[in-house]
């Protein structure tokens, strides 16, 4: 099943045609500027450390790393994940 764009007011949540709304992984942010209210969409599941589900763009097949609106990340292993923190010296 298909859904469309229905909001995309802030760079991280996107809420669906469904009523659903998602929380962005922060790198793939970048993809959903891509994206049209006309996009359509498939919801898919997936086994990930951080993410409960992928948004898939139809046409291009492009793909962005997803977890309910009502959940947050947890901060440091996001900044780990992506690069953003120093590894300690031992």
């Amino acid at each position: 099943m298909a859904f469309r764009i229905a909001r995309h007011d802030t760079s991280d949540v996107v809420q669906l045609s469904d009523g659903s709304r998602w929380r962005i992984w922060p790198a793939d942010v970048a993809t959903t500027l891509q994206w049209f209210p006309t996009t359509e969409l498939e919801i898919e599941p997936i086994q990930d450390g951080f993410c409960s589900h992928v948004l898939v763009n139809r046409a291009d097949a492009s793909r962005v790393r997803v977890i309910d609106e009502r959940s947050s990340w947890p901060s440091e292993q996001v900044q780990r994940s992506l690069g953003l923190t120093k590894r300690r010296r031992t």
